[in-house]
């Protein structure tokens, strides 16, 4: 089982956003049958078993193995990923494409580049995989507070400043034997959480609180 699995495949997304086999997928972290699914989603086993075929058909779920049980064999499948994730490739032309416009101020390119990294990380992971070979990648993530915008202005030249040194420093674009790689760096607000309002305990006239 791969841990992700980039999905292309308009068909197979358009299989794995439904939310029945969503949670089937989900429970297929671990084998299961037909039988023993229907118990774990609530569902008849026929109905669980035509969503399995669809699921199968199109790569979401593999056979584990086969169980003789009386003159019946029970197959039992597992899902091909503990996650999946939808390419940007499954929307064919419609889907962004940063080469429309270059814009390193702009949330809509951010959206393109990001776009393009799943699409193109998930076939370089198909074919390491296929290959046997592991793939060479390297990513950072963290965060920071910055006090004011003028920061956050000055901290994105100066890494910009400093990318392009060390682009300059380590690019050689006439090795016979060297291999291109894309660079992706990335700057953007960190989403609020959203907390639930706290309950207050109102005093009861005449009457202490505890």
């Amino acid at each position: 089982m791969q841990e992700i699995a980039v999905i292309e495949d308009p068909a197979a997304a358009e299989a794995s956003l439904d939310p029945i086999r969503t949670s089937i997928l989900r429970e297929l972290a671990r084998p299961g049958s037909a039988t023993q699914l229907a118990v774990r989603v609530g569902l008849p086993r026929q109905k669980v078993n035509y969503h399995l075929k669809a699921l199968e058909r199109h790569g979401l779920v593999e056979l584990v193995e086969e169980r003789r049980k009386g003159n019946v064999t029970e197959r039992v499948l597992q899902a091909t990923a503990a996650s999946y994730l939808i390419s940007p490739s499954a929307l064919a032309s419609i889907s962004p494409d940063p080469h429309r416009f270059s814009d390193r101020f702009s949330a809509f390119w951010l959206l393109a580049l990001a776009g393009r990294m799943v699409r193109e990380v998930g076939k370089l992971i198909a074919g390491a995989a296929a290959a046997r070979q592991k793939l060479a990648t390297f990513a950072i993530d963290g965060e920071i507070t910055f006090r004011t915008a003028a920061d956050r202005a000055a901290f994105a030249e100066e890494l910009g400043v400093e990318v392009t040194r060390l682009v300059d420093k380590y690019h050689d674009d006439g090795s016979p034997h060297g291999r291109r790689h894309r660079l992706v760096v990335a700057l953007h607000p960190v989403l609020k959480e959203t907390n639930a309002p706290k309950a207050t305990t109102e005093s009861t006239p005449g009457k202490e609180q505890d």
